[in-house]
């Protein structure tokens, strides 16, 4: 729960309340125990519990509107019955809801922001996309793993923080000057939405393999969680940054082809837009021969 924001109507948010109430939100939770009066309490559904059975509590601290599904509409009824002043939000997906109203209330983002997915490699391109920014003068940050990284730092319990905290996040590193952001993209949090409403410059995907299946219940699941991130998050004029080389790889470039959205490939296959054609490693570091579109480079990087 971040407050950082002016209060805002909930029409400005992009929800409408049953009956049409429109009441001024001075805040976004989705944990009841740190609601606040006037805050719009966002009750969703859980893998343990529907957050709908915390209504009363967070009604007790004085939350102005409720956003909830409908099973969870039903849930509170009784909470809800006695606090008739209350307005109420039914929606059919209220995570995608919830991003969408974060988004709007807090404004701000760094003006590029990039996300990766992939099963292993997030937390190293997030970081080193972060310290090319920094070697060409950006003032920038990355998101993941290991929490807020580079010049704004803060912990985080996510690699990819729920929709409230992640964009109260990028509009406090929008206010204290960030202008580029690197984020990790995890399955989960594309599952459940905590990306939605934040507009990306470029999306890339590292690599796919078994794992979370305790969490998806199934690979094909688990893979439409990823492809997510370019077949919604993504927008018109973002750009795919694609591991060719990954037998998932086929499946998202169909999926960004069929958006006719800008697309890089990535790999050692001889169609790639980036080809790796060499590496030699030595105590201090490794040489790196590529080609960029054709064109050959050679670049060597240190330890």
């Amino acid at each position: 729960m971040i407050d950082s924001a002016p209060s805002k109507a909930l029409s400005a948010l992009g929800l409408t309340a049953q009956g049409g109430r429109d009441v001024e939100v001075t805040g976004l939770s989705v944990d009841s125990r740190k609601t606040r009066p006037g805050h719009l309490f966002a009750a969703l559904p859980g893998s343990r519990a529907h957050g709908a059975a915390f209504v009363e509590d967070a009604l007790r601290l004085g939350a102005a509107a409720v956003l909830t599904d409908p099973a969870g509409a039903e849930i509170a009824r009784p909470a809800l019955a006695e606090h008739p002043h209350v307005a109420q939000v039914i929606v059919e997906d209220p995570r995608a809801a919830l991003a969408s109203a974060a988004a709007l209330f807090f404004g701000a983002q760094p003006r590029v922001a990039v996300a990766v997915t992939g099963t292993n490699g997030k937390t190293s391109v997030a970081t080193f996309t972060r310290q090319i920014w920094e070697r060409l003068g950006e003032a920038a940050a990355n998101i993941g793993t290991t929490g807020v990284e580079g010049a704004f730092s803060a912990p985080s319990s996510h690699t990819t923080p729920e929709p409230v905290t992640l964009h109260g996040l990028l509009a406090e590193m929008a206010g204290h000057g960030i202008t580029h952001v690197a984020m990790e993209a995890s399955s989960h949090g594309l599952a459940q939405r905590r990306l939605d409403g934040v507009h990306l410059t470029a999306a890339g995907f590292t690599s796919f393999s078994q794992d979370h299946l305790d969490y998806h219940e199934s690979f094909e699941a688990y893979f439409e969680a990823k492809a997510g991130l370019f077949s919604r998050v993504l927008p018109d004029d973002g750009v795919a940054v694609i591991h060719a080389d990954d037998a998932k790889a086929p499946a998202l470039v169909e999926i960004v082809e069929g958006r006719d959205i800008g697309l890089i490939t990535v790999g050692r296959g001889a169609g790639c837009d980036l080809r790796i054609t060499g590496q030699r490693f030595s105590a201090t570091g490794q040489e790196l021969r590529f080609t960029w579109r054709g064109n050959p480079r050679l670049v060597r990087l240190g330890l």
